[in-house]
């Protein structure tokens, strides 16, 4: 017997997690199946509406004047300006104080490891006091056996950036750590639980360690900026106490991946889950489904080598994009894996990029094509299954990297995808 529910969301990112909680919000049952880990783990936690135009102008100040210009089929334009902002309102009520950024309409200037800052609209407490249109003198730290963050070249590139403040970066030894392999969750919970590391002056607990090989670096800064792994069950409370102990603000630099912020955004919206009720299967590809007068019956789970069915009313896929293998490719097609829905691309494959590197790469917008309605089309623009949806980058139409747009799509097209399948499913 197929495991049945009112709406299956196919996919664990944030496209795919807002849809589920949009969907239990009509009173439907839900389930979530997701084949792997999200793509959160690897994401900066950052919430980006729009950074820069489709024609790479910016940064973007107010991203909401700026949707109405996108071109027909970007997601945006599909699900209107009004439902991006609801979007975002709903993912205020999930994170609560966790993020911060819902009062303006007004990008932030979030720094990243790279020294560069970006516009985003929505963005961790941890980063909060870090925010470069703030002119506070800054010290970034740094730490040897990270070497993905290096300080003194982040605060360089800042300051030729244009940035309202100087800013100045120091590298230093982690107390506690000595292997250059070190994950950084082990940085986090030595903070987390306040371990005792040796030190020249004794053993010390990893805070109070932390804050004393800083200090004495401090030349009048009122803020410093640590990558972003201080703590994570209790990352506040890390924060207070560096904080204090140093006299400073102290935020976080989001950084590449692995990314703690991801991590922390990742069990944000899974703990929203289980208190929404939402079921949730992880480890589980779909490898085929079957099809009822137009419609999805029900789709086919790969567990541990058995084929177990699961049918709903309503589907939704948020399997990601090229990335995230929702799209794939071959040598002689472009495709989505799991329902074959169609994906335009040119039919010689050197079409699909440019020579230059930086130039505008029609694969970077490769993806389904979603009426308004947000279900994928044929190549004959009619619905490849009438209760089918779509969201986040499994969509074409735009290109999320160069627009910093990707979180955003994701949660607007997720909440919209997510919030029609539940009204359908409950009628």
């Amino acid at each position: 017997m197929a495991i049945a529910d009112d709406v299956l969301v196919i996919g664990g990112g944030i496209a795919g997690a807002t849809a589920a909680l949009a969907a239990a919000e009509e009173g439907v049952d839900v389930r979530l199946v997701t084949h792997k880990q999200s793509t959160l783990r690897n994401a900066s936690g950052l919430i980006d509406v729009l950074g820069y135009t489709h024609e790479g102008e910016g940064p973007i100040v107010d991203p909401f004047e700026r949707l109405e210009e996108l071109p027909k089929g970007h997601p945006y334009e599909r699900v209107g300006t009004e439902a991006v902002r609801d979007a975002l309102s709903f993912f205020d009520e999930v994170a609560g104080d966790a993020y911060a950024g819902d009062h303006t309409d007004s990008n932030a200037l979030v720094p990243t490891h790279g020294g560069t800052v970006k516009p985003t609209a929505r963005y961790p407490i941890s980063t909060a006091a870090g925010l470069a249109s703030v002119a506070e003198d800054t010290l970034l730290v740094g730490f040897e056996t990270l070497t993905d963050f290096e300080a003194p070249l982040a605060a360089a590139h800042l300051e030729a950036a244009g940035a309202p403040f100087s800013a100045r970066g120091v590298t230093l030894r982690f107390p506690g750590i000595v292997r250059d392999d070190a994950k950084l969750t082990r940085y986090a919970h030595l903070l987390d639980h306040e371990e005792p590391v040796s030190t020249g002056s004794g053993e010390r607990s990893a805070r109070q360690a932390l804050a004393a090989t800083v200090r004495p670096h401090l030349e009048g800064e009122s803020r410093v900026g640590f990558p972003a792994l201080l703590g994570d069950e209790h990352a506040a409370e890390v924060r207070a106490d560096l904080a204090e102990s140093l006299g400073v603000d102290v935020f976080e630099v989001p950084m590449g991946p692995p990314s703690l912020p991801g991590m922390r955004l990742e069990d944000l919206l899974y703990g929203a889950l289980e208190d929404a009720g939402v079921r949730v299967t992880s480890g589980v590809p779909v490898v085929d489904y079957e099809t009822d007068d137009g419609a999805i019956d029900h789709v086919l789970v790969d567990r541990h080598g058995q084929e177990i069915p699961h049918e709903a009313s309503q589907y939704v896929l948020a399997t990601g994009g090229l990335v995230g293998k929702g799209v794939r490719s071959e040598r002689e097609r472009v495709f989505e894996p799991i329902f074959d829905c169609y994906v335009p691309h040119a039919d010689d494959r050197y079409d699909w990029f440019v020579d230059d590197v930086f130039g505008e790469q029609p694969y970077a917008r490769f993806g389904v094509v979603p009426d308004r309605e947000l279900r994928p089309l044929d190549v004959d623009e009619e619905p490849e299954f009438s209760n089918l949806r779509a969201a986040g980058a499994v969509l074409g139409g735009y290109d999320y990297a160069a627009e910093k747009s990707g979180a955003g799509v994701s949660l607007a097209t997720g909440y919209v995808a997510g919030g029609r399948a539940g009204t359908e499913a409950s009628r």
